[in-house]
């Protein structure tokens, strides 16, 4: 059966390589927060995390969600029983709207500023994937071991907070950063009130092992 995390792949990779050639796509599907104010374009949350810049940020977005999307798909399996895959797919969604809200009060009429790519959601999925499995070797560069992903998780939300106060750039630092705090606090209200696992707990517990 075919994962709910492929299916957003498939999706994303078809619509992302047709509007690679069609601008009339990425402009209808941008997120362009004047649209949004004005004319109420609320699709726009989620339908530029469908869009890419180029093939290099498509496949990177593509292939760190596959990574992890699994992991953290069969997890939810496990953790919420048959209501897992909606649960998961309601993260990746949600996480689309949530890791833009930010974006969209600083930019709201802004007629300069606009952003696509999925990497929100993706750190939505990546840290949710962190938090169960927080001894899990990552590496990010210039480093070149692996550290792991509860020592990783700091570092990628101090360095990204950095990069999101300097403003320059092209990447949409912000969505990373509130995109991974909400994969966090998602797995834990929903786990909290959908099943009987305390995560937090598994959390410390496999953290105080690693460190013994």
């Amino acid at each position: 059966m075919i994962t709910i995390t492929l299916s957003i792949i498939v999706l994303t990779g078809i619509i992302s390589f047709t509007a690679f050639s069609n601008e009339t796509i990425t402009s209808d599907l941008i997120f362009y927060p004047p649209a949004i104010t004005q004319r109420k374009q609320w699709y726009r949350f989620f339908t530029s995390g469908l869009i890419h810049a180029d093939i290099m940020h498509l496949i990177f977005n593509m292939y760190s969600f596959y990574l992890f999307g699994e992991m953290v798909e069969s997890a939810f399996n496990t953790i919420y029983g048959e209501s897992g895959k909606i649960i998961y797919g309601i993260l990746y969604v949600s996480a689309l709207l949530v890791c833009l809200l930010p974006t969209y009060l600083k930019h709201q009429n802004d007629y300069h500023y606009r952003s696509l790519g999925a990497s929100g959601a993706v750190s939505a999925v990546i840290f949710a994937g962190i938090f169960l499995f927080p001894t899990l070797g990552m590496s990010i560069f210039p480093i070149p071991f692996h550290i792991p992903g509860f020592i990783f998780g700091p570092l990628y939300l101090i360095l990204s907070f950095y990069l999101a106060n300097k403003g320059h750039g092209n990447i949409n630092h912000s969505a990373h950063v509130w995109g991974a705090l909400y994969g966090i606090v998602y797995l834990i209200i929903t786990a909290t009130f959908l099943s009987k696992i305390n995560l937090i707990s598994n959390f410390l517990d496999q953290v105080i092992g690693y460190l013994r």
